[in-house]
Formats: structure tokens, C-alpha cells, sequence
């Protein structure tokens, strides 16, 4: 099945494409007829059942018979509408839904495509310079098919004082459609920026394959707030990879949430090297029907004094199954490393299951490092508490699971999109009015 691939590979247009990047195409397609698709065999793989998918023949996306429109749209946009926004709806930039013109002087919002016609030069030294071997055969596949995505650039010193909206839409009739967005974020020394990177489907029983990298690059005393929603269509794929690379004092702060997809994976990367860096990666994760959700977390400490901070949760009903896997390195060099690690998952019906790993591998001495993980339904105590005041056990059920959520969404910096994350989730849970 994976012999497709090289066919599609081998019928992509190379108008566009600069001749730096054509050896590094093939390199990703190279690793990826290598490797193949992973199976249960792979440890990284052996919770997030791939079958189905890799014997789908799914074929490049094209343009929707029905124009997307910004009412289409306006669901899964976070913010006021002349926040700058960059919408691909099947895999290509859409500029008429897309909203660029009040932008700092500087500041570079555009397709990846674009940019490599445009400011190739700009591109050249962060595209596919930190993916390391720990890549998944997903982000080589990616790799080789490099052709657009979103290009976000600040340059040093300056500061957004809006959020940056990347919204990656699947239309309805992309059934057994697949999209490969590659998007390259570089904020430069001293430069802050917020980012919400969406993917969205507008049909329930599209059966589509999202194929996604993001790449980011963080200069010296930098900050990223970067929010990342997932919520396709629930009979499609998801696999996303994002990268982070972390330099002198950068901040690097992570919200995720899945909610969407058959099978959703995202692979969250971050490699703090050089002294005095910090990363905070928090997630939200919700389930029901046949849904699996799996998020792997990976924090590189390759020098000292870094802190980082993780919570990951869960909420999973029906048969629904959630994967985590955690993992945190450090590095002989990276003493006075201070990381923290805790994954908490609540289970809705007795058939909703979870594979939960956390993992340390410490290499220096001189380390503050914890972890943990919780599995379990909800208290009875609280339960109790709630219908002794003469609240329905449904109501009681929905209270307390969206305190549960509501700890972690806390941590969205951006008032705006936390709130707009709240509304998000109230209706996923059912909670239509005001808790």
C-alpha cells in the first residue's frame, strides 16, 4: 500500500519548488518507504491501532465542489474578525477567506508556498532543520510532500498584540482525501507572538487523512503561546507532529485539545537548548463513541537550569480509548533541571479505557524531576455533595466533569480564545447554559 505514495510523490508539480528543498523532499520519501507504517509491533505505536488507515487508498485533496464560506467558517474562528487569520481549506491556502492586511510592519503571515517562491532565503535555514531521527514515519511522509502550509515570522523585538489565527479546513466531500500542511513558525529574539492552529472538518462522515508538521523556532528571551485544536469530522485520521526549538531564555507555552477524528494523534516535541528556557505544555483531550485519542509528549533538557511543566488530561465516555505517553530527558549537562509531569484521566462508563506511560530518564544529578498519573471515574463524595442540594445526578455528572476540564483550560493565556475554549467544550459535554 505504501508503493501509492511513491506514485503520488513522483506526479507532484516542482514549479515553485527551490532546488534546496527537492533533495530534502526525497530524503523524507526515502525514510518513509524505509520505515513504512508503524504497527503494534513499534512501542511508539502499539496503543494507536493504524489499520484501517494505512489500507485506505487516499488520494491527494483537491479544491471542494462547494465553496467554503467565511459563515462556514465562523464556528471554528477564535477572536474578532480582524484578527489575522490564514485559512487552507483541503490542503491549499484560501487568501479570500484569509485576513493579512493589518499586520506589523515586519511581520510575516503568508502560505509556505509563497514564501518559497517569495523569500526562499528566509525559509532555508529552519524547514526541516531540527525534525532529528525521532521524527515518525508520518513526519518523514509529510517531508516529501512539503508544498504548503502556513509561514509565520516575527521578527526580533516586536510583539503581536493579536493573536494569529492558522485554520485548516477539511470539506465535506473530501471523503478518502488526504492533506499533508506543513507550517513553519520562526519567532526571533525578544519578538512575543500567540498562535491558534486549527483543524476543522464541515462534514461528520468525511473519512479524510490529515497528515500535518509544524515547526517552530524560538529565538533569544522569545515567547510563543501556542494553542492547538483538533476537532475533524469523527470518522476521519489525524496525525500531526509539532516541533519546538528552544533557545537562551525562550518561553515556550502549549495548550492542546482533540476532540475530533476516528484516530487522532499528535506527537508535541520540545528541545530546550540552552540555558534558562521554559516550557509549559498543558492538554485536553475528549472522547466518546469508537473515538481513540493519543498524545505523545516528548521534552529534550539538553542544558541546565530549564524548567518545564506538563498536565495532560482526559475525559473518555462510551467506548472511547485515550493514549498518553510522556516522556522527559535529561541530559548529563542539564543540572539544576526542573521538570514536572502528571497526566489525569477520567473515565465516563465502565467500557472507556486508557493506556497511560509516563517516563524520566535522567542523566544528571543535580535535578528536581517528578511525574505521575491518575485513572479513575468520578467521586462519589462530590456526586453526593451535589444532589443533597437538590441537583439532578445529569447535572451533578456535568458539573464536576467540566471542572475537571476547566483546571487545565485555565492555563489558556489569551483571554479571548480561553473563553471561546470554554464555550467549545460546554457543548461537547452537553452544558448548554451557565455552570
Amino acid at each position: 500500500m505504501i508503493d501509492q505514495y511513491r506514485a503520488v510523490f513522483d506526479a507532484l508539480p516542482t514549479d515553485g519548488v527551490p532546488e534546496w528543498l527537492r533533495p530534502v523532499r526525497q530524503t523524507g520519501l526515502d525514510r518513509f518507504m524505509a520505515a513504512g507504517f508503524p504497527t503494534s509491533r513499534d512501542e511508539e505505536w502499539r496503543f494507536t491501532p493504524l489499520g484501517d488507515m494505512t489500507r485506505t487508498p487516499f488520494a491527494p485533496a483537491g479544491p471542494p465542489r462547494a465553496p467554503v464560506s467565511q459563515a462556514d467558517l465562523e464556528p471554528y474562528r477564535f477572536g474578532h474578525p480582524e484578527w489575522p487569520a490564514l485559512v487552507f481549506v483541503n490542503g491549499a491556502f484560501a487568501p479570500e477567506l484569509s485576513q493579512t492586511a493589518d499586520l506589523p510592519e515586519g511581520v510575516m503571515a503568508t502560505s509556505l508556498a509563497r514564501a518559497l517562491m517569495t523569500d526562499p532565503e528566509l525559509v532555508e535555514p529552519h524547514l526541516g532543520k531540527h525534525l532529528g531521527a525521532d521524527a515518525t514515519p508520518f513526519a518523514a511522509l509529510n517531508t516529501a510532500f512539503i508544498r504548503d502550509g502556513a509561514y509565520v515570522r516575527v521578527p526580533a523585538g516586536r510583539t503581536l498584540a493579536s493573536p494569529i489565527n492558522l485554520v485548516f479546513v477539511t470539506s465535506a466531500d473530501a471523503d478518502g482525501a488526504m492533506t499533508h500542511p506543513r507550517n513553519l513558525i520562526v519567532v526571533e529574539d525578544g519578538a512575543r507572538l500567540s498562535l491558534v492552529e486549527s483543524y476543522v472538518g464541515l462534514g461528520e462522515s468525511a473519512a479524510s487523512f490529515t497528515n500535518t508538521v509544524t515547526e517552530v523556532t524560538l529565538g533569544q528571551q522569545s515567547w510563543l503561546e501556542h494553542t492547538r485544536i483538533q476537532r475533524e469530522s469523527e470518522a476521519a485520521y489525524h496525525i500531526g507532529f509539532s516541533h519546538v526549538h528552544q533557545v537562551r531564555e525562550s518561553h515556550y507555552r502549549s495548550f492542546s485539545m482533540s476532540m475530533g477524528g476516528r484516530v487522532s494523534r499528535h506527537n508535541l516535541h520540545t528541545r530546550l537548548d540552552a540555558p534558562n528556557t521554559e516550557a509549559l505544555l498543558y492538554g485536553l483531550s475528549i472522547g466518546h463513541g469508537e473515538q481513540l485519542v493519543d498524545n505523545h509528549t516528548t521534552i529534550y533538557h539538553d542544558k541546565p537550569n530549564c524548567r518545564s511543566w506538563e498536565v495532560y488530561k482526559a475525559i473518555l465516555d462510551d467506548h472511547s480509548r485515550g493514549v498518553f505517553n510522556g516522556k522527559v530527558f535529561v541530559t548529563p549537562e542539564a543540572q539544576q533541571t526542573d521538570a514536572k509531569q502528571t497526566n489525569r484521566t477520567l473515565l465516563l462508563s465502565d467500557t472507556a479505557r486508557v493506556d497511560t506511560k509516563p517516563q524520566l530518564e535522567i542523566f544528571a544529578d543535580d535535578v528536581k524531576c517528578t511525574h505521575g498519573a491518575t485513572v479513575g471515574y468520578l467521586d462519589d463524595l462530590p456526586h453526593f455533595y451535589l444532589r443533597s442540594r437538590g441537583i439532578e445526578p445529569e447535572r451533578a455528572t456535568q458539573i464536576l466533569t467540566y471542572a475537571f476540564a476547566a483546571e487545565v483550560m485555565d492555563e489558556v493565556a489569551v483571554d479571548p480564545v480561553r473563553h471561546e475554549l470554554d464555550q467549545v467544550v460546554r457543548t461537547r459535554l452537553g452544558i448548554m447554559d451557565r455552570i
